[in-house]
């Protein structure tokens, strides 16, 4: 009232400008914008001034259990064949909110039995809403969700078999903890099965 509430908003947004050109004045020497020290920094509580992020020069980086557009995972051989994990169940496709996933089984041609490889895998990025139910739901951890957010395009999005693929490699580098806690439940999986067997 009476003009108090906009004297305090100048006064914040004055206060903000001349801590900014404070901060740039103690990274002097250093690389305050554009380095990823500088961006942890300015996303810290020590960070004083303007916490603008220069996208897409500059990125904030994802922490691990960030999730966007799901991804299927494959192992590759020393030939460079890919074996990807889903064996086309249709878990993920039946857990699936707004439905986005569409699954085409493969099948042997000389018997007409199912092979475990889909055919065909599709997502539509566009109706996908990032929940991560069919990475969750997954049996055979064929599935996993991706940190790339950048998929902006003047077309529709889907994602067919060969753009979903992405090889173990990645999965271990984007989620190192997450990768480390399920190569070792495997292990100890294929010990109690080698037990067993003995």
């Amino acid at each position: 009232m009476y003009g108090k509430g906009i004297l305090k908003g100048l006064g914040v947004s004055a206060r903000h400008f001349i801590e900014t050109y404070l901060d740039d004045i103690r990274w002097l020497g250093r690389k305050r914008y554009g380095s990823p020290e500088g961006i942890a920094h300015r996303a810290s509580k020590k960070g004083r001034g303007i916490f603008t992020i220069q996208y897409p020069e500059e990125k904030i980086p994802v922490p691990e259990e960030f999730r966007f557009v799901p991804f299927l995972v494959y192992e590759s051989n020393s030939n460079g064949d890919k074996s990807y994990r889903c064996t086309s169940c249709g878990i993920c496709a039946k857990v699936c909110p707004p439905q986005c996933i569409w699954i085409v089984r493969n099948s042997d041609p000389a018997t007409g039995r199912p092979i475990p490889d889909p055919a065909e895998f599709y997502i539509d990025a566009d109706i996908c809403m990032n929940c991560g139910l069919c990475a969750e739901y997954c049996p055979f951890d064929a599935i996993k969700m991706d940190h790339n957010y950048e998929l902006a395009s003047y077309g529709r999005v889907i994602f067919d078999k060969e753009k979903l693929g992405k090889p173990v490699a990645y999965y271990e580098s984007i989620r190192p903890a997450n990768a480390a806690k399920e190569n070792a439940a495997r292990a100890a999986k294929e010990a109690a099965r080698a037990a067993r067997a003995d």
